[in-house]
């Protein structure tokens, strides 16, 4: 209760998000363009870079404001922050349930992408970069908040591969938001792809890059805010609902067999949280 307490009435954190939202709306949406499309750049990516200058662990100067404590305290306030957006999708979702249904299998199917990384990032890391048992906890999925359950669970966040899903995850974090809006923004202006796909593409199973995602898209095709911010609702709940059995029993298994293949023959990792 008392680190709750803490964390509410952490007036530093606050003053430095508002500070930041104020300063990142202000400058308001901005679109750059590159000859085959454009690039959105939306508050959410000054609010990141801001965020970036303020941070002690980025900029060792920005300790005279924010110190540890403030950067710990602001982990659990990610969660808290992202849910009012979470619950507008649902309203969104109800109404649109038609439109979600007429998008047929291509809505549930589009789950098997996230096997992408299996098949694009998992060779780079095992033969160009030379990753060991990392490679399996970094490569098997997209490295989301259930995916890091899943490996904790199975070998524990101080093996490995509890290294290589906690690095991609960090990563995600820092980087995910902007890289989603800036494809999101670049694809939907050159039309190589319908709106509806790239919508469903936003849900990922991560509320910061499914909101970066929508907000790109929204912003290049207003006209289809319901249907975008529907799609990308369901999306990221479908990843959610059948990403996990997804990860569990095909990508994992599939990801440890290439590690075999590819002639990394490492012990299996035994180091499990707590032992």
């Amino acid at each position: 209760m008392d680190k709750a307490k803490d964390i509410v009435l952490d007036w530093r954190l606050h003053v430095s998000v508002i500070a930041i939202t104020v300063i990142s709306e202000l400058i308001g949406i901005i679109a750059v363009p590159i000859g085959i499309g454009s690039i959105l750049l939306l508050p959410l990516l000054y609010a990141f870079v801001l965020g970036l200058l303020i941070n002690p662990n980025v900029i060792p100067a920005a300790r005279a404001w924010i110190t540890d404590r403030e950067v710990n305290a602001a982990s659990p306030l990610i969660v808290i922050a992202i849910m009012p957006f979470i619950a507008k999708f649902g309203t969104i979702v109800g109404p649109s349930m038609e439109q979600i249904i007429a998008a047929g299998p291509a809505l549930i199917l589009q789950e098997l992408g996230n096997l992408g990384t299996i098949v694009l990032a998992f060779p780079v890391a095992v033969l160009v970069l030379r990753m060991g048992r990392e490679s399996i906890g970094a490569c098997f999925s997209v490295a989301r908040e259930p995916n890091i359950a899943i490996i904790a669970d199975k070998y524990g966040l101080k093996s490995q591969e509890g290294a290589g899903v906690m690095g991609v995850y960090v990563v995600g974090t820092l980087f995910g938001t902007f890289i989603f809006a800036i494809l999101a923004s670049l694809l939907a202006s050159m039309g190589a792809f319908s709106v509806e796909a790239l919508a469903m593409a936003c849900g990922i199973g991560s509320g910061s890059m499914m909101a970066a995602c929508t907000g790109a898209l929204v912003n290049t095709v207003p006209e289809m805010e319901d249907s975008i911010l529907a799609l990308a609702g369901a999306s990221n709940v479908l990843t959610y609902a059948t990403g996990m059995y997804l990860c569990i029993f095909v990508a994992l298994p599939v990801t440890e067999k290439l590690y075999a293949l590819l002639g990394r023959k490492d012990n299996l990792s035994t180091v499990k949280a707590g032992e």
